[in-house]
């Protein structure tokens, strides 16, 4: 008869016993599939064990390549998130070790596309010494108002061929003679800042150019000359303010114009009369560049008139020149050769000045040290402004620091 809701169950075993035999069935299963797969594994293992001791060349190799097809290749994981994101289709491929190490350190890219600054921006060694001197490139630029080196900061022991013991202008004589020495000591300091940059230059061009004010001065000093209590002889004073324009046209026999500029430029060695000299002038400059080797460097000036009871010393363009070509060589990472023309077309005078600078040192970041052995060989006039009329022949040799 069949059973009612009323009526006791017939079931013989408990309900705990049926959910204890539940679990040992899914255990069961789970360490037979465990076990299969260990063995499967263990064959799979003894597998190449077998092949590796069969003593038959042709028979060892035919079993490892029976073994070999038989693998199956592993399945990855499934992406976490720590999963890097696919690259984009624009994405550049990381360079190499060995790519990287056998990129070349560029002083400047084609087109004039700088590099970007990574060590010392206008100390940086993979530019040419232009462009960090003038900080023509956005890798090169050292910023505004940083104090900077302008002309070489120098001192020299100098002899000459004579003295100017009387100096004078047309009408005004000094009143006496000074026992001055031949030997003397000349001291230069000279120093500059940027005022402003990016003026007129695109920030895309790779190039920037710059607005500078810089200070001259230069002393001769009778250190020697005992007998009249070692006086300096004559210091002369030059404030200047400039622009440069940075530029990368290409130019014959692969040189490279790299700038040109315009600046205002006084002059004086703060003296009375009858010695006092002082004069005004504006100048255009510019300069090219051949492997980081070679150097070109030209100025042209005109002086600003003064009337002539103001003139201190009238033909002082005349004399000294009306512009001066500078060329420049590296002869190698320590040798440096300089050669400087000053001339008046038709006038017959001016100067010229030869050099050599030897790098003495090391540079703090194991580059080119600023330090340098300075030897001098000048003849004409104007070598300072009290001499700007009279002419001699010196010789120096001396320390000179650089800042590029």
């Amino acid at each position: 008869m069949p059973a009612t809701a009323h009526q006791p169950s017939t079931d013989k075993h408990p309900l705990w016993l049926h959910r204890c035999l539940q679990h040992l069935s899914v255990w069961a299963l789970a360490t037979g599939l465990t076990l299969i797969c260990s063995g499967a594994t263990y064959a799979a293992d003894h597998t190449w064990q077998q092949c590796a001791a069969t003593s038959d060349n042709q028979a060892r190799l035919a079993c490892f390549d029976s073994w070999a097809q038989q693998q199956q290749p592993l399945t990855p994981p499934p992406a976490t998130a720590w999963t890097a994101p696919p690259a984009s289709a624009n994405a550049q491929p990381a360079p190499t070790l060995q790519q990287a190490a056998n990129a070349p350190m560029a002083v400047a890219d084609v087109a004039g596309q700088g590099l970007q600054s990574t060590n010392g921006g206008c100390r940086d060694p993979r530019y040419s010494e232009v462009s960090r001197f003038f900080e023509l490139e956005p890798g090169t630029d050292c910023g505004t108002f940083s104090l900077r080196g302008y002309r070489p900061m120098s001192v020299s022991l100098t002899t000459a061929d004579h003295v100017n013991e009387q100096p004078s202008t047309p009408g005004k004589p000094a009143s006496t003679s000074e026992p001055y020495q031949k030997q003397e000591m000349r001291i230069q300091l000279s120093a500059r800042t940027k005022l402003a940059s990016g003026l007129l230059t695109d920030s895309s061009s790779g190039l920037k150019d710059s607005l500078w004010v810089g200070y001259t001065q230069q002393s001769y000093w009778q250190v020697f000359n005992a007998d009249i209590s070692r006086p300096f002889r004559t210091t002369d004073h030059e404030p200047e303010i400039f622009y440069i324009y940075p530029t990368t046209a290409q130019l014959p026999f692969g040189w490279r114009w790299r700038y040109s500029g315009v600046g205002l430029a006084h002059q004086s060695n703060g003296q009375s009369d009858p010695l006092s000299r002082s004069w005004n002038r504006w100048y255009v400059l510019t300069g090219a560049e051949l492997d980081n080797r070679w150097q070109v460097h030209a100025k042209l000036w005109q002086r600003i008139k003064e009337s002539p009871n103001n003139d201190d010393n009238p033909g002082i363009q005349d004399d000294i020149g009306r512009g001066e070509l500078k060329l420049g060589w590296n002869v190698n990472q320590h040798n440096y050769l300089g050669l400087t023309a000053r001339g008046s077309l038709g006038k017959g005078r001016g100067s010229g000045r030869i050099e050599w600078l030897r790098t003495l040192g090391e540079g703090w970041n194991g580059g080119k040290s600023n330090l340098r052995l300075h030897v001098q060989l000048f003849s004409g006039y104007g070598d300072s402004l009290i001499d700007y009329n009279y002419k001699r022949t010196m010789f120096s040799v001396g320390l000179s620091l650089l800042d590029f």
